[in-house]
């Protein structure tokens, strides 16, 4: 939704979740997709100055400016060599893998560190549990931001991450005509973000993994309850 929509509080939390990710989030993903270059065998990246998370490294101009108005951008691309790996399909589907796990990872410890949260909020009492309370809520966020991003770019759709994951399992002649058509996919595809049409598929999905992991911790609570008896 367009930043400018917000009013008052909400236009604040909003611009702070999407700084979030342009700050934290974006240079997680982006160094993940370096380090796993570098590790198969490609120093591309690593010379390009994209092996760091620094957040400065990965800024794309543009796609900032529409992430934070718009909240749909992106970061700079890492530039890869695949001419560099020893299993060209391979290696490059575990490159592009590699910054969706980053978000997965992110998600699922904030996941697992929000539990221990809701535990203290629970029984804290004035102003150590409004404290808890925005912690929960920033860590929240967190965690879905990052399911959003892990999920959505592992559509196998060009450019995104899930392309060249599904490029390694078809065969050379689906892999040809997706490439010839390209353009005309990544159109759709752009159609349907600023459209809105996603929104509600993602969504659902997104709910349906973050209440799965939040359901795997289910044991903390057992914990703190020990604990506390």
């Amino acid at each position: 939704m367009l930043l400018l929509n917000y009013r008052g509080a909400e236009l604040v939390i909003m611009l702070c979740i999407r700084l979030l990710i342009v700050f934290t989030i974006l240079p997680v993903h982006e160094f993940s997709h370096a380090y796993a270059a570098r590790k198969l065998g490609d120093n591309t990246a690593l010379i390009a100055g994209r092996l760091t998370l620094n957040p400065l490294a990965h800024i794309d101009p543009v796609g900032t400016v529409l992430l934070l108005l718009f909240g749909f951008g992106w970061a700079k691309p890492v530039p890869v060599n695949p001419r560099n790996f020893s299993n060209f399909r391979r290696d490059n589907a575990i490159v592009s893998a590699a910054g969706p796990l980053s978000n997965l990872v992110c998600a699922v410890v904030a996941i697992f560190a929000n539990r221990f949260i809701l535990n203290v909020y629970a029984i804290s009492e004035g102003s150590v549990a409004t404290v808890m309370f925005y912690v929960y809520n920033a860590v929240y966020y967190f965690s879905i931001i990052n399911l959003s991003l892990c999920i959505f770019n592992l559509l196998p759709i060009r450019p995104l991450d899930g392309s060249n994951i599904l490029s390694y399992f078809l065969p050379a002649k689906a892999n040809a005509f997706l490439y010839k058509h390209t353009r005309v996919i990544q159109i759709v595809l752009y159609a349907a973000v600023f459209l809105g049409l996603l929104s509600g598929p993602l969504s659902w999905l997104i709910s349906k993994v973050y209440t799965l992991l939040n359901f795997l911790f289910g044991w903390v609570d057992l914990l703190f309850g020990l604990i506390l008896r």
